[in-house]
């Protein structure tokens, strides 16, 4: 059984930065794209990057663009949210997701997704 579990969020002033750590067990993610989503108070979730199985193609959501990245480390079946420059509107749940097999390319949809993490809080303070 697959579980995924994500790790390293907390709460930061704007401006700060942030690493979450999503560690994956259960199922080998080599050949797997890999995503953060994120949900913020009140509102759906929403997309926020992917990462393709070789590490080489990654995807960010606009409003994250230039700050974020989605580093990912094969050998050790895990996946990371580098956030710099935070901002107030980025306060929301962060949940992590595994791509459906045989799925690549710029994955932006739920659906594309078939196990997730619990989530992380990140809260960030103005």
């Amino acid at each position: 059984q697959v579980q995924l579990v994500e790790s390293g969020g907390g709460l930061v002033q704007a401006g700060g930065s942030l690493r979450l750590s999503c560690a994956v067990s259960g199922r080998t993610i080599s050949k797997n794209s890999m995503g953060w989503f994120r949900q913020p108070p009140g509102k759906e979730r929403e997309f926020v990057a992917t990462i393709g199985w070789s590490g080489l193609s990654t995807w960010y959501a606009d409003s994250v663009k230039g700050r974020f990245t989605v580093p990912r480390d094969n050998n050790n079946n895990a996946v990371y949210l580098q956030m710099n420059s935070l901002e107030p509107d980025d306060t929301a749940v962060y949940y992590c997701a595994a791509g459906r097999m045989y799925y690549s390319g710029p994955l932006r949809a739920e659906s594309d997704f078939d196990a997730w993490g619990q989530g992380t809080q990140v809260t960030v303070s103005s």
